[in-house]
């Protein structure tokens, strides 16, 4: 097989764009829910995906999809659609900050999954940069009593499932082009997500359609942009910039509804932005 490309800073830098779209799709996914059920969430968000693909095939056919890495693609889909439910139904029964600070905090659990998965060196090093982005991350989105809550559990099990995700992604990299990697990951997610309808299907209205489909579209330009990120750099170089998820999810809450963040806060983003660079800047040296 051929060797896995570095490029840490590349791979930083195509992080931190996906942290953003998916603070924007958080937004959206909360407030789709307010009338609208998971199951139906889950389904468009992949059948979008799938559609997305639709132009590449009638161009270039289907060879660009071929892969001799099917089973790959099903455990990433298998870790990934499953971190997807319990996303959304995190963002959707607990406060937004609550619900991001769960599943980004998969960086955490990514170093010892890659280092047991990989054998991917875990240095002192890797793993201080990672607690004090999770500090960051707990001074960011300051998590209300919901933590105790059993919900928070479900949430817990969002971010050890993308950190397999992520992962697994990092896994086939050294074969699979990112576009491949989210097709897949579309279509059996679709597939699969399109069984639970049958008992939980809901008619929609044109306004949650359309933010359906503003879900869809962010979601899976942000897959394509950290499949790619995670195929330069491994996750527990450049894990911690995906906390600055938390950080735009702050700023898009400011914008939106006024709501301004503290001292305490802006000490958090400091501590997030530490971790991202100092991370990216050992392995520079």
């Amino acid at each position: 097989m051929a060797a896995r490309m570095v490029n840490p800073m590349r791979g930083a830098a195509l992080l931190a764009l996906s942290a953003l779209l998916f603070a924007l799709m958080g937004v959206g996914v909360r407030e789709v829910s307010i009338s609208v059920n998971n199951e139906s969430v889950v389904f468009f968000r992949n059948l979008v995906g799938v559609l997305l693909f639709l132009p590449l095939i009638l161009l270039k056919g289907t060879r660009p999809l071929r892969t001799g890495r099917l089973k790959s693609h099903l455990w990433r889909t298998f870790f990934g659609l499953a971190a997807m439910y319990c996303f959304f139904y995190a963002i959707a029964h607990l406060p937004l900050a609550d619900a991001m600070l769960f599943t980004y905090s998969a960086p955490v659990f990514t170093p010892l999954i890659a280092w047991c998965w990989l054998k991917e060196p875990l240095s002192k090093r890797i793993l201080a940069t990672t607690i004090i982005g999770l500090l960051g991350v707990l001074l960011v989105a300051k998590p209300s009593a919901a933590l105790l809550d059993s919900q928070a559990l479900i949430g817990m099990a969002a971010s050890i499932l993308a950190a397999f995700a992520f992962v697994s992604i990092r896994e086939m990299s050294d074969t699979e082009p990112a576009f491949r990697m989210v097709f897949y990951f579309s279509l059996f997610s679709a597939l699969i997500s399109a069984l639970p309808l049958a008992w939980a299907w809901q008619p929609v209205s044109q306004h949650e359609l359309s933010l359906l489909l503003f879900i869809g579209l962010l979601a899976t330009a942000s897959q394509i942009i950290m499949s790619k990120a995670y195929s330069l750099a491994p996750p527990g170089l450049i894990g911690p910039v995906a906390y600055l998820a938390i950080v735009f999810a702050g700023l898009i809450a400011w914008l939106r509804w006024g709501e301004t963040p503290d001292l305490t806060s802006l000490f958090g983003a400091a501590l997030i932005f530490a971790s991202s660079l100092l991370s990216i800047r050992r392995h520079a040296r």
